[in-house]
């Protein structure tokens, strides 16, 4: 298993996909019907804990489920594919909250991170979104990208609207 180059593939490529799957579920469910629970995490907290935390472990028992099951089912190249789904969901979870809950929100003592202009800009993306909750980023690693996209739609929509009105007075 640990010498197969498919298995660190699938370990690596689940762990990148979490990401564009987290920006969906944040901005699809997290911001639409689960909006009830999500909101303590955009409140001031009152105490170590909010709501919203039980979200983050919503993903834990599936990728535990995986990697079990991946070991007990006997070695076979399904099994240890299994296994790296499993895994790269853990180091996606772990990444995140590391830099999340560590490091954004100091829950943790990870504010050397803050040294790194990208955990910066990470930081500023994910507050900025703190400070409107309708708008990106949703994601957490991709923010700053998220925020530049947005703003480059943003601009472009009001020279549009700009050039129809300019074109309606003339």
């Amino acid at each position: 298993m640990w010498t197969n180059p498919q298995f660190w593939l699938v370990f690596l490529g689940v762990a990148i996909l979490m990401e564009p799957w987290s920006m969906w579920v944040h901005s699809k469910l997290w911001h639409g019907p689960l909006w009830w629970g999500h909101k303590s995490h955009h409140e001031p907290r009152a105490g170590s804990l909010e709501l919203n935390d039980v979200f983050a472990a919503v993903h834990a028992p599936l990728a535990i489920f995986l990697i079990i099951y991946g070991f007990e089912g006997g070695p076979s190249e399904f099994h240890e594919m299994v296994v790296a789904t499993g895994f790269g969901m853990t180091l996606f979870g772990v990444a995140y909250f590391l830099v999340h809950d560590g490091f954004i929100h100091g829950r943790l003592p990870l504010g050397f991170l803050g040294r790194y202009s990208y955990f910066r800009r990470v930081r500023n993306a994910h507050n900025a979104h703190h400070l409107k909750e309708d708008v990106p980023p949703y994601g957490l690693f991709l923010g700053p990208q998220e925020v530049r996209r947005y703003q480059r739609q943003r601009a472009l929509e009001k020279r549009r609207q700009r050039a129809v009105s300019s074109a309606s007075r003339a």
